[in-house]
């Protein structure tokens, strides 16, 4: 009777065991970013950190892509829980425009954040003599993989400058490899989209002398889209810019889709307010994500998750 009894409570613990594993099922979080020598990768690799840490039973990962338009692809089909892209891809990968990239509106897309701006980075080799947009006629210019966010960004400031890729011999590379060729005299100048201080334009001002192309205000007004706003990239920011040089900045937004549940929805929006000085360290510039701006003015609705959260924190 003993041994029975015995057996009854061995295999009510065994089914405990089973039901506990069951139930404590992992959470996936892919964190899709850009390209290693950008600005998305290592603030994806900073937010991985952060929700490997505090989102319970999470198994996080990081993936390197070609940035925006992949990204929000990708989510669109489930192979991502978390992704970074530029305000104005997000609102093409809603509407389903064709020509950036979209076969058909992304319907899933759901807004966790408004993030830091991304900086239209225009740099040449002094030596190419390109000091103005109307310079870069003739010249060789890389302007982002095809069909990217920067690419993108590409067409719509050189069509409100009057000009086309038939003005100029256009590559599409990404930055580092872009950076490569000019320092080894392959290539004029390069246009990227990112955050202040990136890596690949910290690397090429310090190896050889650069011209800063700057976009003037009238031709930020020509593009026609409120996602394009004037600003500068401040002084010093790179070594030899002594100058501001005016600009265009768009917002970027941390995206996720309507199949992350409500609750890893929350807990990513609050893990990123609550860690924000640990990820300004993971690149300087997530020290631009306001609380105060997240969810406003986004072109895709908030997840619930971000929602409840926003409501909360008094925010929304």
């Amino acid at each position: 009777m003993r041994v029975n009894k015995r057996f009854t409570l061995l295999a009510a613990a065994a089914a405990l065991v089973v039901t506990t594993t069951v139930q404590a099922a992992p959470v996936y979080i892919n964190i899709l970013t850009g390209g290693t020598s950008g600005v998305y990768y290592p603030i994806g690799v900073g937010l991985s950190q952060i929700y490997s840490v505090g989102i319970k039973d999470s198994k996080t990962s990081v993936q390197a892509t070609k940035a925006s338009v992949e990204n929000l692809n990708l989510l669109q089909a489930g192979r991502g829980e978390l992704a970074l892209a530029l305000g104005d891809s997000v609102a093409d990968a809603k509407n389903g425009v064709e020509d950036a990239g979209f076969k058909a509106p992304l319907t899933k897309l759901r807004a966790i954040a408004g993030a830091y701006p991304n900086y239209i980075q225009i740099v040449a080799s002094q030596e190419s003599g390109i000091k103005t947009l109307a310079d870069l006629k003739g010249k060789s210019i890389s302007v982002g993989a095809a069909k990217s966010g920067t690419e993108l960004n590409a067409r719509a400031i050189l069509k409100a400058a009057g000009l086309s890729y038939k003005d100029m011999k256009v590559q599409y590379l990404p930055f580092a490899e872009s950076v490569d060729l000019i320092k080894n005299r392959q290539l004029d100048a390069t246009l990227q989209s990112s955050g202040l201080g990136m890596a690949a334009i910290r690397d090429l001002a310090s190896t050889m002398a650069l011209n800063y192309v700057s976009i003037p205000a009238d031709v930020v007004a020509k593009i026609g889209n409120p996602a394009y706003q004037s600003a500068n990239i401040p002084a010093n920011t790179y070594d030899g810019q002594a100058e501001a040089v005016p600009t265009v900045a768009i917002t970027n937004i941390l995206v996720t889709h309507s199949d992350v549940s409500d609750e890893v929805a929350y807990q990513m929006t609050k893990l990123l307010f609550d860690n924000l000085t640990r990820l300004g360290n993971a690149h300087s510039a997530a020290k631009d994500i306001k609380l105060e701006n997240a969810a406003k003015n986004l072109p895709i609705p908030l997840h619930p998750g971000a929602e409840r959260y926003y409501k909360e924190v008094g925010a929304l």
